[in-house]
């Protein structure tokens, strides 16, 4: 390879089981209640209805028309990483499609992120793997020499990704978060999830949400 067009470096070390475990129990939306930054653009969407998958992010940027890069890396990936796509601002060529579904799955590819395009979408449904992406296209990638990069920091959504981040996805979206707050953050949304039983109960039961919220208070100023 010519390392002015592709710049491959190794993959960061995955995230330690315990981490990925919690991210696995926390949704997308409940850390939504507490952070602002992280979210990718909601039009990168789920190819698959009801997929929910955490892991670390394995980068690659894949300029215009060329997925050779795409290809060298499903030889590097690890069983349980989440392919994380930039593509470079493409919007217009799909670089994934049934057979590079097909190799993910067999390299045990957790799920991918595309800020572009994919095509051979009942191909992906039936395979079950975990895509989102800004939906389908049927024109597609080549090899064309354009160049690329494995594991440097990529842009996704409008969101800077770097190898090694944590990455959780859902039916409601994409969030990237750094290594170091994985664990107070997925703790505290966790048990976001568990209080919303309660919150649910109290509600059945007559009161208010503003009440049982806060909302009340602060907007009277108590």
């Amino acid at each position: 390879m010519t390392q002015s067009l592709y710049d491959i470096h190794p993959p960061r070390p995955q995230l330690a089981p315990a981490l990925i475990d919690m991210m696995s129990k926390t949704e997308t939306a409940t850390i939504g209640h507490i952070l602002h930054d992280g979210f990718c653009d909601p039009a990168i969407a789920p190819v698959v209805p009801g997929c929910h998958i955490a892991g670390t992010a394995f980068t690659i940027r894949i300029p215009g028309a060329d997925s050779a890069t795409l290809h060298y890396a499903l030889g590097m990936v690890r069983p349980g990483d989440i392919l994380v796509i930039d593509r470079a601002g493409d919007d217009s060529h799909a670089c994934w499609g049934g057979v590079v579904t097909v190799a993910a799955k067999l390299a045990g590819v957790r799920g991918a992120i595309i800020d572009g395009r994919a095509t051979d979408f009942a191909e992906i449904r039936k395979h079950e793997m975990p895509v989102w992406c800004r939906g389908t296209s049927s024109k597609t990638t080549k090899f064309v020499g354009l160049g690329g990069a494995i594991n440097v920091p990529v842009s996704i959504g409008g969101v800077a990704v770097h190898p090694g981040d944590g990455i959780i996805a859902d039916e409601n979206g994409v969030v990237v978060l750094k290594p170091d707050i994985i664990d107070p953050l997925c703790q505290q949304a966790i048990s976001m999830q568990e209080n919303e039983a309660s919150v649910l109960a109290r509600l059945r039961a007559g009161e208010q949400l503003a009440d049982i919220s806060g909302a009340r208070a602060m907007v009277e100023g108590r």
